[in-house]
């Protein structure tokens, strides 16, 4: 009985949503672990207020207007797609989990180097803990994965809080406001390139959250995934994905741009 007593104390301390990992994988090119419990969380900086919300300049594609989720589709775990359902009210739309399980909302239309706006709430009634905290995220071409999180009051690993590129780097500093209030994000993705199943150049981004830069220039080691490293396998323009992990996170203010150089 006491051997097992440990054996599950041991795996309790292995795996922890709220204060992080002890058991994973290093991140390539750096001393933390994916999730790693021993990294320290950045900074909090109280942005600015009020919230600047930016409207869309006119070669955007407004993704969400605050009428209507035409520009977007459903598609589930196993690839299946289905009309956008998710709640439109008040000129936000919330996240509905349906009762057969998650399914993200992707974009119908694909993109590569962007700059993307958008705005965030985790509602005021949202009390879970760790990555139970009002978890959604934002994933470039369906892959690459800009954390969103309740992360004023809420402790997680820190490559897991709000603004984390998920499972690789914090934010330079925690810019998050109270539950109930609006978060900016504005992000500057630079896609993968390849030649052929090479990889020639990983993928880039910079965001900024609520006028704070909290990730400058950062690359990518490969998709994001819990608790492993994924490699990156050569791919196209693909949609931009908002994940769904049973919370009610609100969007509003959704647009995009696509970055071509026209020299």
């Amino acid at each position: 009985m006491r051997i097992a007593t440990l054996l599950l104390f041991s795996l309790a301390l292995a795996a922890d949503d709220k204060t992080g990992y002890t058991d994973t994988p290093l991140i390539p090119g750096q001393k933390w672990k994916v999730h790693d419990a021993a990294r320290p969380h950045p900074p909090q900086v109280a942005p600015g207020r009020p919230l600047a919300s930016i409207p869309a300049p006119a070669d955007a594609d407004v993704l969400f207007d605050g009428k209507d989720l035409s520009k977007w589709i459903m598609r589930s775990r196993k690839g299946e797609t289905a009309p956008a359902n998710w709640k439109v009210e008040n000129g936000y739309f919330e996240i509905v989990s349906p009762k057969d399980g998650r399914w993200n909302m992707v974009t119908q239309e694909k993109y590569g180097d962007v700059q993307l706006h958008l705005e965030w709430m985790i509602p005021k009634e949202e009390n879970g803990r760790g990555q139970a905290g009002g978890n959604s995220g934002v994933e470039l071409m369906s892959r690459y994965e800009v954390q969103v999180l309740e992360s004023f009051e809420n402790v997680t690993y820190a490559d897991g809080q709000a603004a984390a590129l998920y499972g690789e780097w914090p934010p330079l500093v925690n810019a998050s406001p109270q539950k109930g209030e609006w978060n900016s994000y504005d992000i500057f993705f630079e896609a993968p390139r390849f030649d052929g199943e090479r990889l020639v150049k990983p993928a880039y981004i910079t965001v900024v959250h609520n006028g704070v830069l909290v990730q400058n220039h950062r690359s990518y080691k490969g998709p994001a995934a819990h608790r492993i490293n994924k490699p990156y396998v050569p791919h196209g323009e693909d949609s931009l994905s908002l994940q769904d992990h049973g919370h009610p996170v609100r969007y509003r203010n959704m647009w995009i741009r696509r970055l071509k150089d026209h020299q």
